[in-house]
């Protein structure tokens, strides 16, 4: 009777390790399948494509580009999904003309008309691709999922409008490339790129560009996801690694999966943190550009202050739901006086006091009823422009991306700095 009950137990045993590995064949056979179907999606893109840029490259070498004002159109050319919604598109200018270069780690400014909303939604993307084409553009956008600690809230609106809705065809309206978190295509310095989940995208475009540029800087690409199902462009990334000497990939996995492969995945089971550099760099004479979520953007750049690093060399963009690129840069900034100043919106005809509280004055409007147009609420788009009739502001976070001109300033990541009276 034990020997017939071992012998059940054994066969049970053996019964599940082979449905197991069935599982396992079944997922590294889709996973592989995926990869297929990406290469083979690329080729087919970037045949297209290049139909589009023999000509366009032509001009582009025979004239110097200036980067256009406004909005321009540009058609949908390919749709390419990079990892567990993470979603790329590659942009080619509706009119055939010339595209202007832009500085690795620059973004592009949409302005979107989505179903069910009252006005245009303007948001900002990170290119991700080298500045080097002049055929297209590409960004690379992640469908923003509702917060662990409030799964019925809605997914986010823009990024599940491109996931969803945007198709190969499409027509969209563009703002030419901007931004002052850039690689400083100058220096030659050592550099580490550091990206955090989809905060990766400017620091892609980066590398796309060191690869290609002379002089092979010592490149270090620190990459940090949860798992190896948010892991984009896995393969195209490793093998930029071995083909050149001069870049060093690490892949961190905060959270791995039991399918994922030390040394083969990824390098490190942990977040990236200044602790891993100081056991993987040994030294700090880099120049540092991190773009992340707001938490690793405080963490990494207070420790690498620690660390003796010079301000001017740590260069960070933050993201966060909302599209927010901003963190402050520096603590113990001066805060005004908590009594408040007098914020008067002129065509409105209200005023009203600003407290430390109150927020931005985008935020301080919207609290009394005041409308101002508003779009990536980051200090990126340049959508909350308003004109400044008498006194001054000041910048949470230092300069905002977006280049004001004298007279105005962006609602959106401004405080006053004293009594203040605004066109609004």
């Amino acid at each position: 009777m034990a020997v017939a009950i071992h012998s059940v137990a054994l066969l049970s045993a053996v019964l599940t390790l082979v449905y197991i590995g069935f599982l396992v064949q079944g997922a590294y056979r889709r996973q592989t399948r995926m990869a297929q179907l990406h290469v083979e999606e690329r080729a087919m893109l970037r045949a297209r494509l290049d139909l589009i840029a023999a000509p366009i490259a032509k001009v582009a070498v025979e004239k110097g580009l200036a980067a256009w004002s406004g909005f321009r159109k540009f058609r949908v050319e390919g749709k390419v999904l990079e990892a567990e919604s993470c979603c790329s598109f590659y942009l080619a200018p509706h009119d055939g003309r010339p595209l202007p270069a832009y500085l690795p780690g620059q973004y592009l400014t949409f302005r979107l008309q989505i179903p069910g909303q009252a006005r245009e939604v303007t948001r900002c993307y990170s290119l991700s691709d080298s500045p080097d084409h002049t055929d297209y553009y590409r960004v690379t956008i992640k469908r923003i999922a509702p917060p662990p600690s409030a799964k019925d809230a809605p997914a986010g609106l823009v990024s599940s409008h491109f996931h969803d809705r945007i198709q190969v065809g499409d027509i969209l309206d563009v703002k030419a490339p901007s931004g002052h978190f850039h690689l400083d295509v100058e220096s030659r310095t050592p550099v580490v790129l550091v990206g955090g989940g989809i905060g990766v995208t400017p620091a892609l475009s980066m590398l796309n560009y060191l690869v290609s540029a002379p002089g092979k800087r010592e490149v270090w690409f620190f990459y940090g996801v949860r798992n190896g199902q948010e892991h984009m462009l896995k393969d195209y990334l490793r093998e930029i690694a071995e083909q050149n000497p001069n870049v060093h990939l690490v892949a961190c996995y905060s959270d791995p999966l039991a399918s994922d492969r030390v040394n083969e995945d990824f390098h490190f089971g942990e977040r990236v943190s200044v602790d891993l550099f100081k056991r993987v760099l040994n030294v700090n004479n880099f120049e540092f550009y991190i773009c992340g979520p707001p938490p690793m953007m405080e963490s990494l750049t207070k420790g690498l202050a620690e660390w003796g690093v010079p301000d001017d060399k740590i260069h960070f963009e933050a993201f966060g739901p909302a599209s927010v690129k901003r963190v402050a840069k520096a603590e113990g900034a001066p805060v005004p006086d908590a009594a408040g100043f007098e914020v008067n919106f002129v065509r409105s005809n209200k005023t009203v006091k600003w407290s430390s509280g109150a927020g931005t004055l985008l935020e301080l409007a919207e609290a009394h009823g005041i409308r101002l147009d508003s779009g990536c609420r980051a200090g990126s788009c340049g959508t909350c422009v308003t004109a400044v009739r008498d006194g001054k502001v000041r910048y949470l976070g230092g300069n905002p991306d977006f280049d004001i001109e004298k007279g105005s300033c962006l609602a959106c990541v401004a405080v006053p700095d004293g009594a203040l009276s605004l066109d609004a």
